[in-house]
């Protein structure tokens, strides 16, 4: 059945793939999700309104209820360009889909949404005085409906705010089936929690990671790099069990204190704790031999060398020889903090991705961030690549004018033997021998915040060439 999907303007590549993420896990689908998706009439693709074909209401209550950028699911009783139109259509709808919900008993409420433009309380209702041709038999329950209904509106709202352009005013009026619930972005959000660090991933990036990586009780998540435990966090909040790992010894053990480390986040918002918080290094990964597919997802941010770099062990002298390999001794392991070198990110990657073939259930999926220079001449991005997984999705986010980051999904498809490592070698060879310079040198911070590029608009303000507009941005 076609339902209207309401989005929130943020984000705007995330949405549906997020909500096709949400539809396979509450379908039993690890691998890709590809949904039937139409625009309402004389709409813009970036605009919220989009219609959905879904198997049953209870997916879309689903979806709704989980969803970080889902605004509301429902079912659509009309539609027109103007009111006139919309009673015409409300009216032509079949009645034993109304009826049940305007009989006597029943209670309800109607909302007016606006997109673009905020109206008045008077406004809103005479908006729905004009739905007096709906025959509801029931009662207004303003605090706990039965029913909940909504007339949806994108009047025009002028083409100086930035937002996509309005082609033809559409107004809807339908039942609602569910929302989300983003009160959890507050509960979480980083200004209160007690242990933070520069690279600190937001709420609301972290919880759409966690929906990417299709997070659910039961399943083992395990971060690489895990600092002080927000995405970790996030997929504990949907019921999974943690394990985390950092180069980082101060991290993990530490922190600041006994009352602020990474397993007070945990204790904070009432979460169970990680299985296990390790100091290991991506480079040199702590597995015996023959552990492999131990789990479910594996979600994380890689250093990419803007906020904070990437680290080996080894140090400078062990990794060119000037010293051989030594064993700390017992009475100084306590306080020990080993030694570590730069680790470009393309070592970094082709690391991660060795690990979640190996360490990945089948349908596991990796998720994880990846950065790209938005330069005017540069063609596609091009990613790394693995014989064992399958690229689901790549959804950009933009974070200045001369850079963006990009969450790669991808889903293990192939068990990982010694062919699939050698095969493995071989991509990484030939994507080192063509990636962009900065990936190996880690220059990518000097990339970022040199001497900008810019014009001027005659009167001596700068500013960048590239077009945008709201919601690319944030």
């Amino acid at each position: 059945m076609w339902y209207l999907c309401v989005f929130y303007h943020r984000l705007l590549e995330y949405r549906k793939v997020e909500f096709e993420s949400l539809a396979g896990l509450f379908n039993g689908c690890s691998g890709a999700t590809t949904l039937e998706w139409r625009l309402p009439q004389d709409h813009h693709p970036d605009l919220p309104f989009h219609f959905v074909n879904l198997p049953s209401e209870e997916m879309a209550r689903n979806i709704a209820s989980r969803s970080i950028l889902v605004k509301g699911i429902y079912e659509i009783w009309g539609e027109g360009r103007s009111f006139e139109e919309l009673e015409e259509a409300v009216k032509s709808y079949p009645d034993d889909r109304k009826l049940p919900y305007l009989i006597p008993e029943s209670t309800f409420r109607i909302t007016v949404d606006t997109f673009g433009k905020a109206i008045s309380f008077h406004e809103q209702n005479d908006r729905i005085q004009k739905l007096a041709f709906i025959p509801f038999k029931g009662r207004v329950n303003l605090r706990n409906p039965a029913h909940r209904f909504c007339l949806m509106d994108n009047a025009d709202y002028g083409d100086k705010n930035g937002l996509p352009p309005i082609v033809q005013r559409r107004i809807f009026f339908g039942r609602e089936i569910g929302t989300s619930d983003r009160t959890i972005l507050q509960t979480y959000q980083l200004k209160s929690r007690k242990y933070l660090g520069p690279t600190a991933m937001d709420a609301e990036m972290a919880f759409l990671m966690a929906n990417q990586a299709q997070v659910k009780p039961g399943k083992l998540v395990f971060d690489p790099f895990v600092g002080t435990g927000s995405i970790l966090i996030a997929a504990a909040h949907f019921g999974a069990m943690t394990m985390g790992a950092d180069i980082d010894i101060r991290v993990v053990r530490d922190g600041r204190g006994p009352d602020c480390n990474v397993w007070s986040n945990f204790k904070q918002y009432g979460l169970p704790l990680p299985i296990s918080l390790l100091r290991a290094d991506n480079n040199l990964p702590p597995w015996r031999a023959g552990l492999k597919e131990v789990f479910d997802a594996i979600i994380c941010d890689p250093p990419y060398g803007v906020r904070a770099g990437g680290r080996k062990s080894g140090g400078r002298k062990l990794l060119k020889g000037v010293i051989e390999p030594y064993t700390v001794p017992d009475d100084k392991r306590t306080d020990h903090i080993p030694s570590t070198a730069p680790y470009c990110l393309v070592e970094c990657v082709h690391d991660l991705l060795d690990l979640a073939a190996r360490m990945l259930v089948m349908g596991g999926r990796l998720v994880y961030f990846y950065p790209i220079l938005r330069e005017e001449e540069s063609s596609d991005p091009t990613f790394p690549e693995h014989p064992c997984f399958e690229m689901l999705s790549t959804c950009g986010q933009i974070l200045s004018f001369r850079y963006s980051r990009v969450l790669v999904t991808m889903v293990k498809v192939t068990p990982y033997t010694e062919e699939i490592e050698l095969a493995a070698k071989l991509k990484h060879l030939e994507f080192k021998e063509n990636h962009v310079k900065w990936l190996e040198d880690g220059n990518l911070h000097s990339a970022v915040f040199s001497p900008a590029d810019v014009q001027t608009n005659g009167t001596g303000d700068k500013f960048s060439s590239k077009p945008k507009y709201r919601g690319k941005y944030v």
